[in-house]
């Protein structure tokens, strides 16, 4: 027969309410350590999506050549100016440049300056993405890519039907 072990008693030294209050501040501490882990993780994920100051090391083409739907770099003086919309001429032709919402009331470029131009040539326009000057500065306007969501079916479909 085992000798019967006394009962245990609990340590009324520390009152009940007073572990609840313990396990809420931890609970807490720990709440705001994840959020802020998450805040870092966002802030790092946001870092890496952002387009960097970097050019792709593209030779310029001629406006003439320059194939549908790709991306390109031209150079040439830009002869007109019209809002966030500029062309851009070179020996072989004249392109409408488009610097998106990034060139509304600023002035991107100025008539009979010389730039380089890295975009997507799509639709009849050269779509920039960074506009190099003469001097080496760089003005980076957006992703080369185009808008994340790309086409809707109908205006891919619409693209492809001959008139």
């Amino acid at each position: 027969m085992k000798p019967q072990e006394p009962a245990v008693k609990p340590d009324l030294s520390v009152p009940p309410h007073k572990n609840r209050e313990r396990r809420a501040a931890t609970f807490g501490v720990l709440a705001v350590v994840v959020l802020a882990l998450g805040a870092a993780a966002g802030a790092g994920a946001m870092k890496l999506t952002r387009p960097s100051l970097e050019l792709a090391p593209m030779t310029p083409v001629a406006i003439s050549a320059m194939p549908a739907f790709s991306l390109v770099t031209v150079k040439g003086k830009v002869t007109e100016v019209f809002g966030n919309k500029f062309i851009v001429q070179d020996d072989s032709g004249r392109a409408l440049v488009e610097t998106g919402p990034s060139g509304i009331d600023t002035k991107m470029v100025a008539a009979d300056e010389t730039v380089s131009v890295q975009g997507r040539f799509e639709d009849g326009f050269l779509h920039a993405s960074y506009i190099v000057r003469q001097d080496g500065s760089i003005e980076a306007l957006g992703p080369a890519g185009g808008p994340p969501h790309g086409r809707g079916p109908l205006e891919e479909m619409l693209r492809h039907v001959t008139p």
